[in-house]
């Protein structure tokens, strides 16, 4: 995991080390890859405006995630965004790097992307308020604290919206799977 404490260019320029998983992140709120590269651009706007502001120490990619959530929102506010279609055909998103010895094997590749497609559209489906902890935990490795910070919530809230939406997920999954089952047998 990326040091997360604050990384500063010598001209003043918060260091984009968070880029990856910022996207990663507005790519899952927005649902849509433009959607999520403007609120990415927004982000760093309003950090690079903000960082007079920022306390030595701080958190940075909690701070990021912070602003970009709150960008995020602002725009849902005023009807400039929000949810989008979700795109099943793959492909636009960008994907986990899987590497291993059987990684040339591409009935192993076909298995992974296909179990790796169902995950993401199973949590692009889940309500934004379950799928945003559910990035934040299980993608982006926040603790349970930086996450009730970013989302300004209780750590309970926070803890008790996780294990719904790993719930929803762990069902979703299991339906999907069921009806590849039944699929398989016909």
């Amino acid at each position: 995991m990326m040091d997360s404490k604050l990384k500063v260019g010598s001209s003043g320029q918060i260091a984009t080390g968070h880029l990856s998983a910022l996207y990663g992140y507005a790519t899952m709120l927005t649902l849509d890859r433009a959607k999520a590269e403007e609120l990415v651009q927004e982000t760093y706007l309003r950090a690079v405006r903000a960082f007079d502001r920022l306390t030595p120490n701080s958190n940075l990619k909690g701070w990021l995630f912070t602003i970009m959530r709150n960008a995020w929102f602002n725009d849902l506010r005023h009807g400039r965004t929000g949810p989008g279609l979700v795109n099943l055909e793959g492909g636009d998103l960008p994907a986990s790097d899987f590497s291993d010895a059987s990684g040339s094997n591409p009935h192993v590749i076909f298995i992974r992307k296909i179990t790796r497609d169902e995950v993401r559209a199973a949590i692009e489906s889940l309500p934004v308020h379950y799928r945003e902890v559910v990035v934040l935990r299980d993608l982006e490795d926040f603790s349970y604290q930086e996450i009730a910070a970013v989302i300004g919530c209780p750590v309970g809230t926070v803890m008790s919206r996780l294990g719904r939406a790993r719930e929803k997920l762990r069902l979703l999954l299991d339906q999907w799977q069921g009806g590849a089952r039944t699929k398989a047998k016909a």
